[in-house]
Formats: structure tokens, sequence, C-alpha cells
């Protein structure tokens, strides 16, 4: 089986069609997928949807294009949300330096949040990261010097050393469609040294669909063609490349139950 750790659901491309999207995901050896909380606004339908079917779970946190319009004060808002059973991870949250939809204070005020939430329950923080690999890392490390904190790096299109500083603060990286573009030799250059033990893989669909589907809508069940090409980089089979990412997601987001 296969597990697409970051996906929108609840976003408004998939509302037509919605059980045939999971159900293709199904098909593929898609066998659970988190959908991910970008705003606090918004969380009740990312939660109604993991509520509804058992093989999808959620997490609470705010995008930080977001930051400047649902600025945290302190943890409650978070804290609150993640007590559902169905919410297993913190964000996604972090720093956006190429769009700068918000002022990048707050967006690293947000982020600070995030991580007192995660350290608080335990549950992994999400973090989304965009032409800030300095700060990003800089913040991390801070946090962590603090208390301890799970986590991953999603969608990781980073340089190697933000893939190394997030190894060392024992973070997995969470490889997208985009290391399946043509493009992307750099990327995989950097993904290929990442321990087999620390990989997961995402579609964060509707976005960014992998190679063969690129320029379409993304879904779930295209996750099984980023995974087919990271098991050609690690030089492993793709069942071993599925169980180990598989694995890798269970024991970072331990409040997600394996499917029978």
């Amino acid at each position: 089986m296969l597990v697409d750790s970051h996906c929108h659901l609840d976003f408004p491309e998939f509302a037509p069609e919605l059980d045939a999207v999971v159900a293709r995901a199904n098909d593929a050896g898609v066998k659970a997928a988190v959908t991910i909380g970008t705003t606090l606004k918004n969380f009740d339908n990312a939660r109604a949807i993991a509520e509804r079917f058992a093989q999808v779970w959620c997490s609470v946190g705010i995008h930080p294009h977001e930051a400047e319009v649902e600025l945290l004060e302190d943890a409650t808002p978070l804290l609150e949300r993640a007590k559902h059973p169905k919410v297993v991870g913190i964000g996604e949250t972090g720093l956006d330096f190429y769009y700068e939809h918000s002022p990048r204070d707050l967006q690293a005020k947000n982020f600070r949040v995030h991580i007192a939430a995660a350290r608080e329950t335990g549950l992994p923080l999400i973090v989304h990261t965009r032409d800030a690999d300095e700060d990003t890392i800089a913040i991390l490390e801070d946090e962590m010097g603090k208390g301890a904190f799970p986590g991953l790096i999603h969608c990781f299109t980073g340089t190697k050393r933000l893939a190394d500083a997030a190894l060392a603060l024992d973070f997995c990286i969470s490889v997208s469609g985009i290391a399946t573009f043509k493009k992307s030799d750099k990327l995989r250059a950097v993904i290929k040294d990442v321990p087999l033990d620390r990989l997961l893989v995402e579609t964060d669909a509707p976005y960014l669909a992998p190679m063969p589907h690129r320029g379409k809508r993304n879904e779930p069940a295209f996750v099984a063609h980023t995974a087919a090409m990271l098991a050609g980089l690690k030089g492993v089979t793709q069942d071993e490349l599925a169980q180990a990412t598989t694995d890798n997601f269970f024991r970072l987001f331990t409040k997600a139950k394996r499917p029978q």
C-alpha cells in the first residue's frame, strides 16, 4: 500500500466527484491519505471529509499565505481542534518568501505557534517552505532547543543544506510530483541521498500532478507515479519503496491507524 501524506480533498476542485477520487486512490493502492488544513475557517470541511472516509485523516493549520488573515496569538485554537480523533498533524505552516502573500514576520509568528502546538500534542509539524531555507532552518533549530517535536518538510524542493538540517532534527522529507519533472535533476540528486527510512510520498493534490499527468488536476491515486520514480532513484523495488514510505508515515503520524 501507499499513503498520500499531503493532499487537499476539501478544495472545490474535488467536490463534484469526491467519492470517485477516493475510490480511484484505493484502486491504485493508495490506502490512506491526509487532507491538510490551510485555514481555521475551512477546518470543519477538512474534518468532515476525514470523518466521511475511514482511510482519510486530516490536519489543523494555517498556511503561511493566510498568516495575516488568521494570525494566532497562542496555540489554543490549534490545540482545541487537534483533540478530534481524526486530526493527526499540525499544519501546514512555515514560510513562503516566493509569493509573500503575508508579511514575513507574521508568517514566522504563526510558524512558532504551530511548533508550540506540535510540541504540546506530539503530533507532527507539517512544514511548507519556499525560497526560505535559511529562515526555516533557523526557526526550527531555535524551537527544537526549547523542546523536541516531530515533523516533516512537505513537498520538498529545497537545497541539500535544508535536507541535512531537517534530517539532523529527526524530521522526515516528503516527496511530491515535482521530483518527477524533467528539469528536477538537482532536486532528485538531493533526494537520492535522503535515507529511505526518512522518506514519505505525497501529491499536494489538486496541484503538482506528477509525470505523466503534469498539467492535469492532481489526485491521490497519482502518488503511485511519484513512488515509482522514487523507487528507481533509490535502487529498490516499488514494493520495497511502498513498504518503507508507509512504515515511515505511520511511525511519524502515530495517531493515524494503519488500515487492516
